[in-house]
């Protein structure tokens, strides 16, 4: 896990931009014209990277997959045979709650899944890892808080993840010795095609049910073309998955 968090914290943004920046100091007096490349791609990206209006078209590739409409929650029942949430990591002991909390993403995701749950009558399966190699799991933190902040009780939870691939690959190994095949997948709605794949991958037939939608109107002044530090917090998640989602097809077939 270090090797690869390094390896990729170093390759996308932010951190390939930081590296061209300070490789464009390094050769300021020995490659000026290199240098001046560097420097223009390395500030370039940044500036890019924090335009609400990228955020928005970035985000309007990757998010194929349709939402679900409110009048479809209560007849997914007839769809499918449990609900699987996706993990989005953890926040780190938030002196507030003297443990750790799913992110806010996560607790994006949880909502969802709990009003479909109770709208459908579903049960839920919570799939995450641990975070970093520190316990607890990410699927036991979102089914203490399903429970404690939706009054949603899971009944499965799947903590050995720490990829899409392998969301879909051990709750496969929970659900499918149950017989349940058919489920519905709760994930930002960019990051749902990856996932859907991954769970087809697993043998799985797949209700989607994407939510926090980022390719929708920035309604920010002026378009979204003003810099916001957001935005480029939003533009690395939105690069982390269209690499993911090349990389996937590319070593899992």
């Amino acid at each position: 896990m270090p090797f690869r968090y390094f390896i990729k914290q170093l390759l996308l943004p932010p951190g390939i931009l930081l590296l061209l920046l300070l490789l464009a100091w390094g050769l300021r007096r020995s490659r000026p014209r290199l240098a001046g490349w560097c420097f223009a791609l390395g500030l370039g990206g940044f500036w890019l990277m924090s335009l609400p209006v990228m955020v928005e078209w970035g985000a309007r590739g990757l998010e194929r997959v349709a939402p679900l409409s409110q009048s479809q929650w209560a007849s997914l029942a007839e769809q499918a045979d449990a609900i699987v949430v996706l993990g989005s990591g953890r926040e780190r002991g938030d002196p507030a709650w003297g443990f750790d909390q799913p992110t806010g993403v996560g607790l994006e995701r949880e909502r969802y899944a709990a009003r479909l749950a109770k709208a459908s009558g579903l049960p839920l399966l919570t799939s995450g890892g641990l975070h970093y190699g520190t316990p607890p799991t990410e699927a036991a933190l979102m089914a203490e808080s399903l429970l404690s902040d939706f009054g949603v009780a899971v009944r499965w939870q799947e903590g050995r993840s720490c990829t899409t691939w392998e969301n879909a690959q051990f709750s496969a190994e929970v659900l499918q010795p149950l017989g349940i095949k058919r489920v519905v997948v709760v994930t930002q709605a960019w990051h749902m095609p990856r996932s859907v794949w991954s769970f087809e991958h697993a043998g799985f037939v797949v209700v989607p049910a994407p939510v926090g939608f980022l390719g929708v109107d920035n309604a920010r002044p002026l378009g979204g073309w003003m810099p916001e530090f957001k935005s480029i917090w939003q533009s690395g998640q939105l690069l982390n998955e269209a690499v993911g989602q090349l990389g996937y097809r590319l070593f899992y077939r």
